[in-house]
């Protein structure tokens, strides 16, 4: 594996050949078909819901489907090992899965689209189930295809084309609002299945990582498949981080603390001080749109240009920059300052861009991909529980504060962050850099 944490190495031409393989194409893909039903079930179906009169807060307990998301670890071993009787055969380990995951949404979305909550929640309860835990098994066959297919230094990259696949997804699911518009919701959740259906059939002409092909199923004792299969990958992170472990998984925890409490306090700020609905939806449908995917970018060139460690500290110090244009914001701005808000929004979706793309890189640099779908939903679930629950005290920090105090406190969060990087980055083992020595994807053909 690359020492990605070293001196450059890459032409800035090598540089932005990495986005021209093939494997980004497919990339942009994943990330779309893996998009799609978060989006769908966490917004688009509030939004139906409510034009059927049902209640804001009956509508606030379907949010915890996505729950699916936090807690896909726990399934994640099963994915990582168990074969599919005649599909795993023919496709591979992860791309039989990933196919048995998109019919799982197509199903959801299918059943959702027959529903009528005006009448019954239980159907529609059960199309969202469908459609969240299925989309959570994606998330982890996708996550596992990503680590195999690519080495640890183009995992940036991957993150980045895999996020704008995501953004791609999220316009597709804002054009589902326009459907429901024109014909109705029914059809919206028709279509938003048959775009699923497509996915599918996409995963079926992508490689198979080698990784996934090799691995064979022994005749064993089930006591000796659960080790296997559960346990030796967890055994595998604590050994291979040892009493490091601690610092990496506190870094885990708080890296996006900052962007995660004050992103959900951004939209009453914006209510409160009066600006313009439709120009609010402009910024960030246009140029906020388009900062987040110069940021995914960005973050995927940094790290490859200047290494994972680095690309993290710069991610952290233009988050606290960002976060704290809220702050001046809330305090000397107005409803009239339409430039002021559209800096500060654009701003936040630069950074968040960034971080998200060398984040990503980092859970992905602490895998190995010989376990990659168990180890790797371990940390980003562990990561999501932690900032979701954090998110949730946002509102009553805002209302203890002010806008402008909460803006600056948040931003401030990214000071701990940064300084565990840093003593991470100084007297850190390879290990906890993400330098760990795995074999490297691209030194074998996929089957």
């Amino acid at each position: 594996m690359a020492d990605i944490a070293a001196a450059p190495r890459h032409s800035w031409l090598d540089t932005a050949k990495v986005y021209a393989k093939p494997l980004m194409l497919a990339m942009l893909v994943l990330g779309f078909a893996s998009g799609l039903p978060l989006y769908m079930v966490y917004t688009k179906m509030s939004y139906w819901l409510r034009d059927a009169g049902i209640e804001r807060s009956t509508i606030g307990f379907f949010y915890w489907v996505t729950l699916a998301y936090t807690l896909k670890f726990l399934w994640a071993p099963v994915v990582d090992r168990l074969r599919i009787p005649g599909l795993t055969a023919a496709l591979g380990q992860r791309r039989s899965w990933m196919v048995t995951a998109i019919a799982g949404t197509v199903i959801g979305l299918l059943f959702i689209s027959r529903a009528d909550p005006a009448v019954s929640l239980i159907p529609v309860l059960i199309g969202a189930v469908f459609l969240a835990y299925s989309g959570a098994t994606l998330d982890i066959s996708i996550d596992a295809w990503r680590i195999e297919s690519a080495s640890n230094e183009m995992q940036a990259n991957m993150a980045a084309a895999y996020s704008l696949g995501y953004r791609g997804a999220y316009l597709f699911a804002a054009f589902g609002l326009a459907i429901a518009e024109w014909t109705n919701w029914h059809v919206s959740f028709t279509v938003m299945a048959l775009a699923m259906v497509i996915c599918a059939g996409l995963v079926l002409v992508m490689p198979e990582p080698h990784h996934a092909a090799r691995r064979v199923q022994e005749a064993r004792s089930f006591a000796a498949r659960v080790a296997t299969s559960v346990i030796d990958p967890f055994r595998q992170v604590l050994g291979r981080l040892g009493v490091w472990i601690v610092p990496v998984l506190v870094l885990v925890a708080i890296y996006r603390i900052s962007d995660f409490t004050m992103g959900v306090m951004t939209s009453p700020l914006y209510s409160d001080m009066g600006f313009s609905k439709t120009f609010i939806g402009f910024v960030q449908g246009g140029p906020g749109l388009a900062g987040t995917i110069f940021g995914l970018f960005l973050g995927g060139v940094a790290t490859y240009r200047f290494g994972l460690m680095r690309a993290m500290i710069i991610g952290a110090v233009i988050t606290l920059f960002t976060t704290a244009t809220y702050a001046w914001l809330a305090g000397a701005g107005d409803a009239d300052d339409l430039w002021f808000l559209g800096f500060a929004l654009v701003g936040d979706n630069v950074a968040g861009g960034f971080v998200t793309t060398v984040f990503i890189a980092y859970l992905s640099s602490l895998t190995d991909p010989a376990n990659a779908a168990t180890q790797y939903a371990l940390f980003s679930s562990f990561y999501a529980l932690f900032n979701k629950l954090s998110a949730g005290f946002s509102g009553l920090l805002a209302d203890l504060l002010g806008y402008v105090d909460f803006f600056l406190l948040t931003a401030a969060f990214t000071i701990p962050a940064t300084a565990l990087l840093l003593f991470i980055y100084w007297k850190g083992p390879p290990a906890a850099r993400g330098l760990s020595k795995y074999d490297d994807p691209e030194e074998a053909a996929p089957a």
